[in-house]
């Protein structure tokens, strides 16, 4: 089945690809279609930002669509950024200035008062209208200063108490299996396999079902 993940983040296109690898998928992203135009997250939530980008990006090019609105929550700051996350330092803002700002904003809070959250929700949105919704999250705290190289976004500064390591000092495999996003979408991957089957004709029903030469007759 193709589908379009409708983000031009490779952060995101790659660590998505990774998880949901070895299904029946040719996944394409927003940066395969030029022409697809910026979506305007104005919705008050993860999940109708997340709902807004799949079911515009599966109209407009008529292929199921699924789309990731995630960020970071920190309780000593009201829940900020929250959704707005990825442009918390402005408009087309980078990585690390979003970073920046954060740090800055808890810099007379001690690590034990960092308390934050990460959080994902993932929409999926089929041609026909059909929808589905997954969410993850993963607890943790901002660290004092940026550590490791690996991930994108925030993950530098979210710490994990149970490894001792930020996101990004994480192998990916780890932070795959502990993400938000990838909780998010260990569960979406269930509903997937679900729909994958619905498409595939009787007949690989049956060599799903009954692996060997028995066909249970």
């Amino acid at each position: 089945m193709k589908i379009v993940l409708a983000t031009r983040n490779m952060g995101k296109v790659k660590e998505i690809k990774e998880i949901l690898r070895g299904m029946d998928l040719d996944m394409l992203s927003l940066n395969d279609f030029p022409e697809v135009p910026s979506i305007i997250e104005d919705g008050k939530t993860f999940k109708e930002n997340a709902l807004k980008k799949a079911r515009f990006v599966s109209r407009y090019l008529n292929i199921p669509a699924l789309a990731d609105d995630s960020g970071i929550e920190v309780d000593a700051l009201d829940k900020r950024p929250g959704i707005l996350s990825a442009r918390y330092a402005g408009e087309n803002a980078a990585d690390e200035e979003n970073n920046k700002k954060l740090l800055l904003e808890l810099k007379d809070i001690p690590l034990e008062k960092r308390y934050a959250h990460y959080k994902c929700v993932i929409a999926i949105v089929f041609p026909s209208g059909e929808k589905e919704t997954v969410d993850g999250s993963c607890n943790g705290f901002i660290a004092l200063e940026p550590k490791g190289k690996g991930g994108f976004g925030y993950d530098p500064l979210f710490y994990v108490p149970e490894y001792g390591k930020t996101m990004a000092e994480l192998p990916p495999d780890i932070k795959n299996r502990i993400s938000h996003r990838g909780k998010a979408l260990a569960k979406l991957k269930e509903k997937l396999t679900a729909i994958l089957l619905s498409f595939m004709p009787s007949s690989q029903h049956l060599k799903k079902s009954y692996p060997s030469g028995n066909r249970g007759i």
